[in-house]
């Protein structure tokens, strides 16, 4: 996949981050409504892989950001830690 591209899942369509390390889109996933805020998922300290991508809800045109998690244990800790600017 292209760094620039993006493409559509049954949810979201998405747009990589060029600081993913990795480019999949991993089965747990938390919508952010947020945007334009910080997310910087190296500092979670997450036990699993992770992607970034700003994202576009399809069912009401949201624009936010999606965090895809390998590891599910990684949900509660994004959800703990994050807090929007």
């Amino acid at each position: 996949m292209a760094l620039g591209r993006s493409f559509e899942t049954a949810d979201y369509k998405l747009f990589p981050s060029p600081r993913n390390e990795h480019r999949i889109v991993f089965e747990h996933q938390v919508f952010v409504p947020q945007p334009y805020a910080l997310v910087d998922l190296p500092s979670y300290d997450l036990k699993g892989r992770y992607s970034l991508f700003a994202a576009c809800r399809l069912s009401d045109g949201k624009m936010g950001q999606l965090v895809t998690l390998e590891d599910e244990a990684d949900v509660g800790r994004f959800h703990a830690r994050f807090v929007p600017d």
